[in-house]
């Protein structure tokens, strides 16, 4: 199968299951990657041991958590003894590089960021909702608050997720962004007229600018530019498979001191 090619910045390697997608700027900070449709991600025990290994972590150290399409912040500290018990969030930080955080999804933009300074990673889960809640920035201030991270500091991928071209939503979700406080300015950029009432919101955008208003660069904002729903035998997509959709991750891991 051919795959589609991502923007500059990613490329396709080879994982003992399939391809995975990498992003360089990314990989000289922390390792990383995001799945396609090679692995389904759902009940099967082994296909997170071969994520995990990988990532080069043990099965019990990788940091999912229960997504509710907000933006809540799980952390986990290095100094951090138990197990890790997945907790209800879209975001989570560390600074161990004996874990690595993760995020599924299959539409929703999977976002990961490192900081090149001090080596603290987050993973964070933004669909539409998770956006509106600003997920991203919600990532960008808890490195901050917790590790001491400088937004200037920080590289951000945004992998896989559904592009303008099939982002097709209702009025209501333009209303959401608008009473949560987006400006109008960027709401016209983030929206663009469909068919009858309806939008094409571009939520790889949205994230970009999102990031970028919490002070990370725009140099070091990378998004891959794959909608998944355009290329549904390369990727999960919900819009295309609905409940049969399996799930991609995005995972990364702070390198080892």
């Amino acid at each position: 199968m051919i795959q589609p090619q991502p923007n500059d910045g990613f490329e396709w390697t080879q994982a003992p299951w399939g391809p995975v997608l990498r992003c360089h700027p990314l990989l000289e900070v922390a390792d990383h990657f995001f799945t396609a449709a090679t692995l389904q991600l759902r009940d099967d025990p082994r296909e997170w041991e071969a994520v995990a290994r990988e990532i080069g972590v043990e099965p019990e150290r990788l940091l999912l958590i229960r997504q509710v399409h907000g933006a809540a912040v799980a952390v986990a500290r290095r100094d951090h003894q138990g197990s890790w018990t997945r907790p209800e969030a879209d975001v989570v930080i560390t600074d161990d590089s004996h874990a690595a955080p993760a995020v599924r999804v299959a539409d929703c933009a999977p976002i990961l960021i490192a900081d090149r300074r001090n080596g603290a990673v987050a993973a964070a889960h933004a669909g539409w909702r998770g956006t509106v809640r600003r997920a991203a920035v919600a990532a960008v201030q808890a490195m901050q608050e917790t590790f001491g991270s400088r937004p200037d500091d920080l590289v951000a991928a945004v992998g896989p997720c559904l592009g303008v071209c099939c982002g097709e939503v209702g009025p209501e979700v333009a209303a959401a962004f608008r009473e949560a406080g987006h400006p109008a300015d960027a709401l016209a950029r983030w929206f663009t007229s469909g068919r009858g009432d309806r939008f094409q919101l571009d939520l790889p955008l949205v994230n970009r600018d999102q990031l970028e208003s919490a002070g990370v660069p725009s140099s070091q904002i990378h998004v891959a530019g794959l909608c998944t729903r355009s290329f549904p035998d390369v990727f999960h997509s919900h819009r295309a498979a609905r409940e049969r959709a399996g799930r991609m991750v995005g995972i990364i891991r702070r390198r080892l001191p």
